[in-house]
């Protein structure tokens, strides 16, 4: 009996060193160009991230993730790398991608024209439909992870769907839009073009207060804010922090996640 019950206690800790705990989900931060990364996805996801991004090319209607098209491998698909095991760990966390955690951001990167793109990539995302974000009559209705067009995209794209399997990524002039925040859910914007601060020192008076303005502007209507093209470290990532911006591009992941996790723990 005692020996039964030890072999039943050594495979049930077995079994949980097996499956380590997910890390803690870490929603202020972006994996920016995350198909990149040695293990596209599954480095983000053992560093808490609740955000990838993924370029996209449509080759041999295919739509492949690489950053330039030169770089295309036929079995790097969006589906591969990031649908398909997405799909598995929802169905394995009860319909979350971390266990009890937040909505999933798929930011996808559309390179090339979106009017040859889009039509493939709605027809995939479709298929994805039982843990995908959907929106319809401009209500939205939340699963486990929303799908977010940048790089070539129009509202255009949406244009007679009675279903939306995805939202679109804004711009600083979309903050004068009536556009609802089911359509633009995020404002993003290229830092380098838009301010001075590079990271050293201190942010100047002028730019933080732009900052600010942007991000008070896009809470009003309900949207979040993100920059990319900008510095990549920790002084940077308090000073958005400090400044309501809602989430931080990194590449850093490691660095990002010990940053973000002392961050929390000091509030």
């Amino acid at each position: 009996m005692l020996k039964n019950l030890s072999l039943a206690v050594l495979s049930w800790l077995c079994g949980l060193t097996s499956l380590p705990a997910d890390p803690q989900p870490l929603t202020r931060v972006h994996a920016h160009n995350d198909y990149e990364h040695t293990h596209p996805l599954f480095d983000a996801l053992a560093h808490g991230f609740c955000s990838v991004e993924a370029d996209i090319h449509l080759v041999d209607g295919k739509l492949l993730i690489a950053h330039d098209r030169s770089q295309v491998k036929p079995e790097r698909t969006l589906e591969a790398l990031y649908l398909k095991p997405l799909l598995e760990r929802v169905k394995k966390n009860h319909g979350h991608v971390y266990l009890g955690g937040p909505e999933f951001t798929l930011l996808i990167d559309v390179k090339g024209s979106w009017q040859s793109t889009y039509p493939l990539l709605r027809d995939v995302l479709k298929e994805y439909s039982e843990i995908l974000t959907s929106f319809r009559d401009g209500r939205k209705e939340t699963n486990a992870i929303v799908a977010i067009i940048t790089g070539d995209r129009s509202r255009e794209m949406f244009r007679g769907e009675a279903v939306r399997y995805a939202a679109m990524d804004g711009e600083l002039t979309d903050l004068n839009s009536n556009d609802s925040p089911e359509l633009i859910p995020w404002i993003s914007s290229d830092w380098s073009r838009n301010f001075k601060w590079r990271g050293s020192g201190t942010i100047s008076p002028p730019e933080k207060l732009k900052v600010q303005q942007i991000v008070s502007r896009a809470h009003q209507q309900g949207r979040l804010v993100r920059f990319w093209g900008a510095p990549d470290q920790a002084v940077f990532w308090r000073e958005m922090l400090a400044d309501g911006v809602d989430l931080i591009n990194t590449d850093d992941l490691e660095g990002a996640q010990k940053f973000f996790e002392s961050a929390d723990n000091h509030h």
